[in-house]
């Protein structure tokens, strides 16, 4: 039996990996009961469960037809749960090279907008976060923490309301991309001068130069995706 306070999650949590791990492909959809028998849980409480998965166009609920899954296609992919458990599911790279190429629409126009519109106290964040890279260099910080919070840091700096809600996607996925880069490289964190020099240009009040800078690291971990899949394509 599952601990009641936690019990809605839950099941969104187990359900959502089993979908997006295409489990019940070859086999429909449990129904209600069986589900309720599943979880130990009641009606009320999974259907506020399934109504959450519904939210995510994972589920398709109808009276009379029951629920069903809905194609991949129909998924909310910028979902953060979404991704992260279709990343979870296995390292896709055509998924990496995706969302890399989708970090690259956005992050240098984050970068070009902080240059511009930062506040001090939203430049001292992306200070910060240079330090705590320099740190992670000798061991007194976690190194993929503190380049996750370089990026969400420029991002807020953007100060656009719009951008600023890719914030939970590019911490996810950069949770996954940056492991895989940085073995590529052959070590254990990201460049810290890279980084230091697009803050540099955002400090200086350099627009274009920051979206250079942010274009070319996202740029170099799109490389490295490809020329992995092409590898693999040719293995």
């Amino acid at each position: 039996m599952y601990a009641t306070q936690n019990l809605t999650q839950t099941i969104v949590q187990e359900l959502g990996k089993d979908i997006v791990a295409h489990r019940y492909a070859d086999c429909p959809f449990p129904t209600e009961t069986e589900l309720c028998e599943t979880f130990g849980a009641s009606r009320s409480v999974l259907r506020e469960a399934v109504k959450m998965l519904t939210a995510k166009n994972l589920l398709a609920a109808r009276p009379r037809q029951g629920t069903r899954i809905q194609p991949e296609s129909n998924w909310n992919l910028l979902d953060p749960s979404v991704m992260n458990w279709m990343l979870e599911r296995e390292i896709s790279l055509p998924l990496l090279i995706e969302f890399t190429e989708m970090r690259l629409a956005i992050e240098p126009m984050a970068a070009k907008l902080a240059a511009q519109f930062a506040s001090t106290e939203q430049l001292l964040d992306i200070a910060t976060a240079v330090q705590r890279m320099e740190a992670a260099e000798d061991g007194r910080d976690d190194p993929l923490n503190s380049d996750i919070a370089f990026h969400v840091a420029v991002l807020k700096a953007s100060s656009n309301r719009f951008l600023v809600q890719f914030e939970q996607m590019i911490d996810t996925t950069l949770k996954f991309s940056i492991r895989f880069t940085n073995r590529s490289k052959g070590r254990r964190i990201a460049s810290v001068d890279d980084h230091r020099a697009t803050w540099q240009a955002i400090q200086a009040r350099q627009p274009q130069q920051a979206a250079e800078r942010m274009a070319a690291m996202n740029q170099e971990a799109l490389d490295i995706f490809r020329q992995a899949m092409l590898k693999e394509q040719l293995a």
